[in-house]
C-alpha cells in the first residue's frame, strides 16, 4: 500500500523524490487522478463540424473525441469492443462511421455497434449489438470552447470542478468572439515525469531569470535578474480547491511574442477596455498581463504568449507534449498567423524556451534511477506562510517569486491519492482554504 502522507508533506512543502519514479505510484495515478479528474480533450474549434474528430488521451487510454450530428459532442475510447482492436488510425479528421481493421465491426460516430460481419450466419439471432457499442467516456462538458472530459460518473460537474479557476479562464478565453485553436498540435515525447511540466507552468517563476538568461538575453537585450521577479509589485500567485493555479505577472502579456507580433501591444489595450465592461474592472486589468497556469493534473497555458499544452503520461518517466497556438477569433488572419509561427518559435518541440525548460523536466527524472537518490527529498517552501485572501481575486493568493502554485498542485495530487472516491476526496478538500490559511477550526 503506497502511504501518500510519506510522499507528500503538505504541511511543511516537501516531496520525496519516489514520486517522479516508481511504477506502483504511477499506476495509483492513472487509477486516482486520470480515472478521476476532468482532464483536457480539445478545442470545438478543433472540431466544429458534424462527423469531426480528434484523438487524444486521458491517462494511458487513448479516445476519440466527435462532434455529434445534434452538435453535441461525443468521447469513446478508441478501441473495438470485439478484440480490443485500436479503431481509429488517424489523429484526426472528418467520418460518419468507423471500421475496425481486424474483423470489420462498424461504429457510428454516437459509438453504436452499426454492423457485425457475417453476423446472422456467426452470432445467430440472440447477438445484441445495441450491448456492444463503444465505451463512452462518461462525462464530457464544454467551458469557454475548452472540452473536458471524466472517467468518473461520479465526478462534480465541470464548473464546479474549476471552481476558483473559471473566473480567470473568463478573462482571456471569454472574450467577444471566443478563441480558437491555430491548427493541430505538434506532438513531442519526452523522457519525464508527467507532473514536472505542469509543475513549472503553474507558477515556477523562480527559473526565469537562471534557466532561460542566455535566450532572453538575446531576445531581449537584456539579462534579467532572478530578484526581477521579488517585488510586491511583480504579480501574485494563485492556487484552488482542486490544484489548479496561475501566476500572473503585472509586466505586459504579449512581451515574448513582439517580434513577430508588435501591434498585439495597441489589440490588448484595445481589448481590454472591452473586457471591463465584461468581466469587470478588476478583472479587465489582468487581460494584458503575463500569466502563467495549470489546470490539475496535466494542462497548461501562457496568457501573453498564446500557447497551450497538454501533457500526457507514457509510464512514470515519459511524457507525450501536445502544443496548441491559440488565437482571438476576431484577430486577422494575418496577425493569427503570425502568433502560431511566434508561439511555436518560443514554446514549440524545437521552440528557444522550450529546449531550456526540457532539459529541466528530462534531469529532473533520470537520476531518480539510483535507489539512494529516491530516499531523498525535494523543497517547495518559498513564500510559505504568506499565503492570503485577496478582496479583488477569487482563491488563495501568494506572492508572484513563490513555490505557492507548486504547493497547491501537489496539495491536490496527495489528496486525490489518498482516497478512494470523490465522495472522499469532496470531504477531505471542504475546508481546504482555510486549512490553507493555517486557519483550522478547532
Amino acid at each position: 500500500m503506497v502511504d501518500i502522507k510519506a510522499l507528500v508533506d503538505v504541511e511543511n512543502g516537501t516531496q520525496s523524490r519516489r514520486i517522479f519514479w516508481e511504477r506502483d505510484i504511477y499506476e495509483l495515478e492513472l487509477e486516482r487522478i486520470f480515472a478521476r479528474c476532468w482532464l483536457f480533450l480539445t478545442h470545438e474549434s478543433q472540431i466544429p463540424n458534424y462527423g469531426d474528430f480528434f484523438v487524444t488521451k486521458m491517462g494511458e487510454d487513448e479516445v476519440v473525441v466527435i462532434r455529434q450530428k445534434d452538435g453535441s459532442i461525443g468521447a469513446f475510447l478508441n478501441q473495438c469492443r470485439h478484440r480490443g482492436m485500436k479503431l481509429c488510425m488517424a489523429e484526426a479528421g472528418n467520418a460518419r462511421a468507423f471500421s475496425c481493421a481486424y474483423h470489420g465491426w462498424a461504429y457510428g460516430v454516437d459509438g453504436t455497434l452499426k454492423s457485425v460481419p457475417c453476423e446472422k450466419e456467426s452470432y445467430g439471432p440472440d447477438f445484441d449489438k445495441a450491448q456492444w457499442g463503444l465505451h463512452p467516456v462518461a462525462k464530457v462538458e464544454s467551458y469557454k470552447g475548452f472540452i473536458f472530459g471524466c472517467m468518473d460518473a461520479a465526478a462534480p460537474s465541470l464548473v464546479d470542478y474549476l471552481g476558483d479557476a473559471a473566473w480567470y479562464m473568463d478573462i482571456w478565453a471569454g472574450v467577444p468572439g471566443g478563441i480558437e485553436f491555430l491548427g493541430p498540435p505538434s506532438r513531442s515525447i519526452i523522457r519525464s515525469n508527467w507532473k514536472s511540466p505542469p509543475e513549472n507552468f503553474i507558477g515556477d517563476s523562480y527559473h526565469v531569470g537562471w534557466t532561460h538568461a542566455g535566450v532572453l538575453k538575446a531576445m531581449t537585450g537584456e539579462v534579467m535578474p532572478q530578484l526581477a521577479f521579488a517585488s510586491k509589485d511583480a504579480g501574485f500567485q494563485v492556487t484552488t480547491r482542486y490544484g489548479h493555479g496561475h501566476g500572473i505577472n503585472w509586466g505586459p502579456g504579449p512581451i515574448l511574442m513582439s517580434p513577430n507580433c508588435p501591434d498585439l501591444f495597441e489589440w490588448t489595450e484595445r481589448r481590454g477596455v472591452e473586457m471591463e465592461a465584461i468581466v469587470g474592472e478588476k478583472a479587465s486589468k489582468l487581460y494584458s498581463r503575463h500569466w502563467d497556469g495549470t489546470l490539475f493534473p496535466n494542462c497548461s497555458y501562457l496568457i501573453g504568449t498564446y500557447v497551450f499544452k497538454a501533457w500526457h503520461p507514457i509510464g512514470p518517466d515519459k511524457v507525450e507534449i501536445m502544443t496548441w497556438a491559440f488565437a482571438e477569433k476576431d484577430m486577422s488572419d494575418d496577425l493569427k498567423h503570425r502568433i502560431k509561427v511566434a508561439a511555436h518559435r518560443v514554446f514549440g518541440p524545437a521552440g528557444i524556451l522550450e529546449s531550456d525548460d526540457i532539459d529541466n523536466f528530462e534531469y529532473i527524472a533520470l537520476p531518480n534511477q539510483g535507489h539512494v537518490t529516491r530516499q531523498g527529498k525535494m523543497n517547495l517552501q518559498m513564500g510559505m506562510g504568506r499565503e492570503r485572501e485577496e478582496a479583488d481575486y477569487p482563491g488563495v493568493i501568494g506572492d508572484f517569486l513563490s513555490e505557492h502554485g507548486q504547493r497547491g498542485l501537489y496539495r491536490s495530487w496527495a489528496d486525490c491519492m489518498s482516497s478512494a472516491n470523490w465522495a472522499e476526496l469532496e470531504a477531505k478538500t471542504a475546508s481546504w482554504k482555510q486549512d490553507l490559511l493555517r486557519k483550522k477550526k478547532v
